[in-house]
């Protein structure tokens, strides 16, 4: 349930509806937008309180919200979510491109990258140090190491940089050296997981799995969110269907829905949503043409010989550069804002939830 109070309502009245909500043992969530506050509840509310509420001071309307997740609601908070870390802004018009390799293999390599990935006018470097493989003799990461080395090339260059963490034992190691944390396919439904990324600190994007529908998707989120992270971007990665052409079909639709839906960034992943070099290009222009707040692409210097074995995917750095080049000319025309001039990162740490 919602309450919906006038845009000119005085704070003391909304702290007064707050105060009613909390004593009644549910918690209140208040979302400040232009043209008016929303406070969500959650938790039962009797319909005694919601006629309670109804008549106070300020409130226009009591809504009930049939949803499961609520927090990830649009309704619940009708203004887009910005999230902001070191002068770099996630949502609200702006377009962010993540690049780089999918493991971190070593220190030069992912120094190299990082490089490459600078003067292309990226703003966040990508590398895993722990992978989850289909195959248990597959390559798995590095581990911890790999974590520093990323932490490393992303100081040197300006960059952020964002890596996978697959358990929950992992999350406090990986928020230490990593600006935002992954949450990867195959563990959208690591409840466990998303419960631990509720209390991090750090924002996560969280990729879609494989098989789940937008509903599912965004009460993943809603346990990221329910712990107190508001800072979650969510990532189209491409489901499962009947195609065996592409890795996966990349559902571009998913783009414009989920921000029907909700109010937190949206991301798309070109390169497992294809699984093809040739097709990452044409969807990533494609995703933005749709409306995505930022991409997310898989970029190696030898992606033929890469240790995961996933360079078919992969684009050359000089690919890489030249799509962030008709990137900058093509977000100003879907209304988004993307530069490759270099710019330099804040000196300090911020997240604010707008």
């Amino acid at each position: 349930m919602i309450v919906i109070a006038g845009k000119n309502t005085p704070a003391e009245q909304i702290q007064d509806i707050v105060e009613v909500i909390e004593k009644e043992g549910l918690q209140a969530h208040v979302s400040r937008g232009a043209d008016r506050t929303v406070i969500g509840l959650i938790g039962s509310v009797a319909p005694k309180l919601a006629e309670h509420l109804r008549q106070m001071k300020g409130v226009e309307n009591v809504v009930k919200i049939s949803k499961s997740y609520k927090l990830a609601s649009r309704d619940f908070h009708p203004d887009d979510t910005v999230i902001s870390i070191k002068g770099v802004n996630i949502g609200g018009g702006d377009l962010v491109v993540m690049g780089g390799p999918c493991a971190v293999e070593s220190a030069e390599q992912i120094d190299e990258i990082a490089g490459l990935v600078k003067a292309a006018g990226g703003q966040v470097l990508r590398g895993g140090a722990f992978k989850p493989r289909t195959g248990p003799y597959s390559f798995q990461g590095i581990g911890v190491e790999g974590l520093i080395m990323m932490a490393e090339a992303g100081e040197k260059h300006g960059l952020l940089t964002i890596t996978e963490v697959m358990t929950p034992e992992y999350v406090d190691i990986c928020a230490e050296y990593a600006d935002i944390l992954q949450v990867g396919t195959r563990n959208m439904q690591n409840f466990d997981l998303l419960r631990k990324l509720g209390t991090c600190g750090k924002p996560v994007l969280l990729k879609r799995g494989f098989s789940a529908t937008y509903d599912e998707f965004l009460n993943a989120a809603e346990y990221i969110l329910a712990g107190g992270n508001p800072d979650v971007m969510l990532c189209e990665r491409g489901i499962r269907t009947f195609e065996t052409y592409t890795r996966n079909t990349l559902d571009l639709s998913a783009i414009p829905v989920l921000q029907q839906l909700s109010h937190l960034p949206v991301i798309s992943d070109p390169s497992h949503g294809t699984g093809r070099r040739e097709l990452v290009e044409p969807m990533a222009k494609a995703s933005v043409a749709a409306g995505a707040d930022g991409l997310i692409i898989e970029m190696h210097t030898d992606p033929d010989n890469s240790m995961t074995g996933d360079g078919v995917q992969s684009l050359f750095p000089d690919q890489f550069a030249g799509l962030l080049q008709d990137l900058e000319k093509l977000a100003p025309i879907v209304g988004k804002t993307f530069s490759t001039d270099k710019k330099p990162l804040e000196l300090f740490p911020s997240s604010v939830n707008a």
